[in-house]
């Protein structure tokens, strides 16, 4: 993954491997999935716009929420949710 193209805090990276087990660096991975699903975070964008991406990776479907800063994705959670992966699979039904 191009690192340059994506930002995150540390300590929330810490935090969201001790909560869901997920690295942000394996977070990336999501946004390579050419059938993935990018949403908006409506009930969390208010001072910025957040999104959800859903994508393949090794361990099934993950959802990263994040949002666009100068030009790059700031990523701020990651995890294999049930809902990411319900919206994967009605937007990809061959899958």
């Amino acid at each position: 993954m191009d690192r340059e193209s994506f930002d995150w805090h540390t300590d929330k990276d810490a935090l969201n491997r001790i909560r869901h087990g997920v690295s942000f660096a394996e977070a990336q991975y999501a946004f390579l999935d050419p059938r993935r699903v990018i949403a908006v975070d409506t009930a969390h964008s208010k001072h910025e716009q957040r999104y959800f991406c859903s994508g393949r990776v090794r361990k099934g479907i993950l959802t990263v929420r994040f949002t666009w800063r100068n030009g790059r994705i700031r990523i701020f959670g990651a995890a294999y949710w049930r809902r990411g992966k319900q919206v994967y699979e009605e937007e990809n039904p061959l899958c």
